[in-house]
């Protein structure tokens, strides 16, 4: 079997995020990862959330193999075939595709601005009635000072790649707004990140 790829960052917030998700999700659902990445998130959280069914996928068809391993590894029988997904095609899945929790982390500060936009368009197209997209990540805040370790991260990021870079939660707000979607909770998480809840207009609380 291959061996699957760890992250150490993904291991550490892998049960403070699940203990949020435990708080704002039903008992049973549909979910879609966006980004799964080494699959830490997902294998935890099928093991933890087992009512729920859960639908992996990454943008690298190389990160598919460390996926379908984690989940091999747990004996996971809640979690579908990863699949190769971009967040700028203009198609996701088949349009009857929807979902109870679209869950994304870790993406927006590693990418361009642009997949803002096609995160919060593509999630309203596939979001069920009372569905409800999660973000979770570092974010810059109005009002709200930022922390050394956040600067230092933004500055290295941005090094790397100038369209990369820690994001304004007020900008991705207004690009969630253009797609019909309102932010419904913030949760301050551990080491200066936030897990933002949105869901439709018409679902708000």
């Amino acid at each position: 079997m291959t061996q699957p790829d760890f992250s150490p960052a993904a291991d550490r917030n892998k049960q403070v995020i699940l203990d949020v998700l435990r708080k704002v999700l039903p008992e049973s659902g549909k979910a879609l990862e966006i980004a799964s990445g080494t699959g830490q998130h997902v294998a935890w959280f099928a093991a933890g959330l087992p009512q729920w069914t859960w639908q992996p996928t990454d943008a690298m068809p190389t990160a598919l193999d460390s996926i379908a391993a984690w989940v091999a590894e747990q004996g996971l029988r809640n979690v579908r075939p990863a699949l190769v997904l971009d967040v700028m095609a203009p198609q996701w899945l088949p349009a009857d595709a929807q979902f109870d929790l679209i869950y994304c982390a870790n993406m927006l500060h590693i990418s361009p601005w642009a997949t803002c936009a096609a995160l919060m368009q593509g999630s309203a197209r596939h979001l069920a009635d009372n569905g409800v997209l999660v973000t979770y990540g570092p974010y810059l805040e109005d009002g709200v000072a930022t922390s050394e370790g956040n600067l230092s991260f933004d500055q290295s990021l941005r090094g790397q790649n100038p369209a990369w870079g820690i994001r304004r939660r007020e900008d991705v707000e207004q690009e969630a707004a253009r797609a019909s979607l309102r932010l419904r909770a913030r949760y301050a998480m551990p080491t200066n990140n936030l897990l933002l809840v949105w869901s439709g207009a018409l679902h708000q609380p």
